[in-house]
């Protein structure tokens, strides 16, 4: 099970359900049955414009990405998905990150929504899902944006361990909130108290997959012809900006633009949000 506690479960989906309800947005939920697991998606925007289907990163929620990127909705009706096996309203299965069962799934829930011509947002682990996504079949995406993304490189281990794995045991263990704090400044740009709360209580009452993230193949990457857009964060530990850049324009052919923001962390802070929320919209028109 991903969550350890129903108590754990509790906290966690009154913090999603407060974030959801301070966004004030006009929206619908809809609960999907896949072959997978039951999958939760926030639906916002008028129906009949474009569809753009947002994934969160690991220890995210659909809430989470709409607030970071709030302004999508003026030109396409986004669907923010909770991705499988987080800390969210979807099913607790976790998938198999090796085979591409995270992109089978989510073309069962583009399917699913009866969408076609989807551009795909994805976010951290949620760009390792698009990407799976256009490995099991590009048919109904039409336009890939990913920000920061899992699975095109990996930084250095001796740095994630010191900068994030030691202090994140060491939280896990103590519950101390120094901890947590250390592995929120090597994350993100900026964070409020929402943010922390809502990554403690992860940590605290969620089963994390910490396993070897994968890298994709030169020759699965070459075989993808869906136009991709490349945003990576310079100061990201996790997927360093210019190696990932660098490794994207030797292995993507489909790949269209690339932007690096300077100084980010992983996460980027509001101004960036805001900086790739304008190049999008402005990809799209």
């Amino acid at each position: 099970m991903f969550f350890k506690s129903k108590e754990g479960k509790e906290k966690i989906l009154n913090l999603y359900n407060q974030k959801l309800e301070e966004l004030k947005i006009e929206h619908s939920e809809k609960l999907l049955a896949t072959k997978f697991g039951t999958t939760n998606v926030i639906i916002t925007g008028e129906t009949k414009k474009p569809p753009l289907l947002l994934i969160h990163g690991t220890g995210g929620c659909a809430p989470l990405i709409l607030e970071s990127l709030p302004n999508l909705s003026s030109r396409f009706c986004v669907y923010a998905v909770d991705v499988l096996a987080q800390p969210n309203k979807s099913a607790e299965q976790k998938l198999d990150m090796k085979s591409l069962d995270y992109g089978e799934w989510l073309l069962e829930v583009i399917i699913k929504l009866s969408l076609k011509d989807v551009t795909l947002v994805g976010f951290s682990f949620g760009g390792l899902i698009s990407l799976k996504a256009l490995e099991f079949s590009e048919i109904l995406i039409k336009e890939v944006f990913l920000i920061a993304p899992v699975y095109i490189v990996n930084g250095n281990p001796l740095q994630g361990v010191f900068k994030m794995f030691l202090p994140l045991k060491k939280f896990m263990k103590t519950n101390n909130q120094k901890h947590i704090k250390k592995v929120m400044n090597a994350l993100f740009s900026e964070y409020d108290d929402f943010a922390l709360a809502y990554m403690s209580n992860t940590f605290q009452y969620c089963n994390m997959d910490f396993s070897p993230l994968p890298i994709i193949s030169k020759k699965s990457a070459q075989n993808i012809k869906t136009p991709i857009t490349l945003i990576a964060c310079e100061g990201d530990i996790m997927f360093p900006g210019k190696k990932m850049i660098s490794r994207a324009k030797k292995i993507f052919p489909a790949l269209k633009e690339t932007m690096i923001l300077r100084g980010s962390e992983h996460v980027p802070n509001t101004k960036d949000f805001k900086l790739i929320e304008e190049l999008i919209l402005h990809k799209s028109r």
